[in-house]
């Protein structure tokens, strides 16, 4: 399981949404083994004066949080991160210093997912990973 959001400036984010997502989904797929049909995104898209980001920072700044079951090793999490830079810039030019990522881990036990907990939740794939 993986909830993202991705964050930035309405007007650079907005027309890059489906190509961001489908890159991002696919280093998921790649590197966690999640089946090619889990896909969660969330867009925020900001207007400028909502999000602050530091100097030397530009319009592309753009923060992508993942949400994951705990399970995956350190580094299979920093395949993934390593992985995310270099597809977001190749396929859309957006610099690693214009990119930051943050993986939060949570216990299966405090998703709630189909009505039920997480962590009764069979999957159909590996977590630990």
């Amino acid at each position: 399981m993986a909830q993202i959001k991705i964050y930035g400036v309405r007007e650079r984010l907005n027309p890059i949404k489906e190509q961001l997502s489908e890159v991002i989904h696919s280093c998921v797929v790649d590197v966690f083994q999640l089946p090619a049909d889990k896909k969660f995104h969330r867009f925020f898209p900001l207007s400028r004066e909502d999000f602050f980001f530091p100097d030397g920072r530009t319009d592309h700044y753009t923060v992508i949080e993942i949400s994951i079951f705990e399970g995956r090793t350190v580094e299979a999490k920093k395949q993934l991160i390593r992985l995310l830079f270099e597809r977001i810039e190749l396929t859309l030019h957006i610099a690693p210093q214009e990119v930051e990522i943050t993986i939060f881990e949570t216990p299966q036990h405090n998703w709630g997912i189909r009505g039920v907990p997480g962590d009764e939740l069979a999957l159909g794939y590996k977590v630990n990973i």
